[in-house]
C-alpha cells in the first residue's frame, strides 16, 4: 500500500517527515495529523490505506504499507521529493507491485512517476462522505477558500481589479482603470505561468535565512533590491520622456530605450547580490566555482546588451541618439570582443577554483 500526500500536510502540520513505513507508524502519523487538523483529507487517506492493508493481510497476502509526502509547492518540487522517497522505499522493501491510495486527482497526478518505477496494481481514491444539505456545502466552500493554496490563486485576481478601479476612480480617470486592470491581471498570469512565484518564495526564504544567520548577503540583497528599483525608475523616466514627445517612435524603440538606460543598474544589482554570497562563502571557508564566475558572465552579458541596444537606437535617424551608426557599430564590435574575453576569464576562474577545491 502506498499512500500519497503530495502537498506535505504530514510535514507542515504534524511535523512528520516522509516516508512513513509500517502499520503502527502510519496509525500514529494519521492520529497526529488528525489531532492537529481533523478536517485534513490526508488523515482519511492514511486510514483508508490501513484498512486495505488489513484486508490484504486477512487474505494471506504479503503486504506492507507506506506513506510518502511531497512539498507545499505542488509541482516539480513536490514531485522530486516524492520520487526520491519512492526510490528509497523500493530499494528497502523491493515490492513486486503497489496499490496507490490518494484523496483526489492532485495526488494521482504523480501516477506516471510511480508507474515508471514499479508495477501499479490498483488506485484507490478515498472520498469523505458529506451531507448534501446547504449547511455542509457552505462549510465545505468556507474550508476551501481558507486553504492558502486556493485563496492565493482565486482572490488575488479580483482584488487587483477592484483596487485598480478604485485607485483610478479617485483620480477621476475611470477609462484608464480598464487598461491598468488588464495589464495587472496579464502580468499576474504571466508571473504565475512562468513559475516566478516559486522564485519569489525562494528569494524570500534566502533573505530570511541571511538575516537570521547574520550573513553579509542580507545587506547586499537589500542593496541589490534598491538598485533594481533605481534601474526601473531610470528606464521608465527615459521611456516617459520619449512617449510624451511630439514624435511617436513605437513600442519596440521604447523597450530598447528602457533596456539601454537601465541595463547597468540591473547588472550592478546582480553582481552586488552575488558578491554578498561570495563573501559569506569565503568567511565560511566554502568555495563554489559557479558562484565565483557568475559576475564575469553577468558583466559580459550587460556589455553586449548595452552596445547592441545602443546600435539599434543609433540606427533610428529620427531619434537623434547622440552617436552615429558607424561609431555605435565600433562600440558593438569592441564590446563583443571584451565580452568574450571577460567570459573566458570567468571560465578560467571557475576551472581554477574547481581544481583547487578538494572533492568530497
Amino acid at each position: 500500500m502506498l499512500c500519497i500526500d503530495r502537498d506535505n500536510d504530514l510535514g507542515r502540520k504534524a511535523g512528520i517527515e516522509g516516508s512513513v513505513i509500517g502499520r503502527e507508524a502510519n496509525v500514529q502519523a494519521a492520529l497526529k495529523l488528525g489531532m492537529v487538523d481533523p478536517e485534513d483529507s490526508d488523515v482519511n487517506t492514511i486510514f483508508g490505506g490501513i484498512k486495505i492493508f488489513d484486508e490484504l493481510l486477512s487474505k494471506g497476502t504479503n503486504a506492507e504499507i507506506a506513506s510518502i509526502a511531497g512539498d507545499v509547492k505542488v509541482g516539480l518540487t513536490s514531485d522530486n521529493r516524492l520520487a526520491d522517497q519512492l526510490e528509497k522505499l523500493l530499494q528497502r522493501l523491493q515490492p513486486l507491485s503497489v496499490v496507490v491510495v490518494s484523496d483526489g486527482a492532485e495526488d494521482e497526478a504523480i501516477l506516471p512517476i510511480i508507474q515508471s518505477r514499479v508495477k501499479v496494481n490498483g488506485v484507490k481514491r478515498i472520498v469523505v462522505k458529506q451531507s448534501p444539505n446547504l449547511e455542509s456545502t457552505y462549510y465545505l466552500l468556507k474550508q476551501i477558500f481558507t486553504d492558502p493554496k486556493i485563496s492565493h490563486t482565486v482572490f488575488i485576481v479580483p482584488a487587483l481589479a477592484l483596487l485598480m478601479f478604485a485607485l483610478f476612480s479617485i483620480f477621476r480617470f475611470p477609462e484608464g482603470a480598464w487598461i491598468a486592470i488588464t495589464g495587472s491581471i496579464g502580468l499576474y498570469l504571466l508571473f504565475r505561468g512562468l513559475g516566478l512565484d516559486d522564485s519569489m518564495d525562494e528569494a524570500k526564504r534566502t533573505l530570511r535565512n541571511s538575516l537570521y544567520g547574520g550573513k553579509v548577503a542580507f545587506i547586499t540583497y537589500i542593496l541589490a533590491g534598491m538598485l533594481v528599483v533605481i534601474a526601473t525608475i531610470q528606464g521608465a523616466a527615459s521611456v516617459s520622456q520619449l512617449y510624451w514627445s511630439s514624435i511617436w517612435y513605437g513600442y519596440v524603440t521604447l523597450a530598447v530605450v528602457f533596456l539601454h538606460d537601465s541595463i547597468w543598474w540591473y547588472v550592478a544589482a546582480a553582481i552586488c547580490a552575488n558578491l554578498g554570497k561570495i563573501m559569506d562563502m569565503y568567511l565560511e571557508g566554502k568555495r563554489d566555482a559557479k558562484t565565483y564566475s557568475f559576475p564575469f558572465f553577468i558583466f559580459a552579458t550587460g556589455l553586449i546588451m548595452w552596445s547592441a541596444t545602443g546600435f539599434i537606437l543609433a540606427s533610428n535617424v529620427e531619434l537623434k541618439f547622440g552617436i552615429g551608426i558607424f561609431q555605435s557599430l565600433q562600440y558593438l564590435a569592441v564590446s563583443a570582443v571584451l565580452a568574450v574575453l571577460i567570459s573566458l576569464a570567468g571560465v578560467n576562474v571557475s576551472k581554477r577554483i574547481a581544481r583547487d577545491t578538494p572533492s568530497k
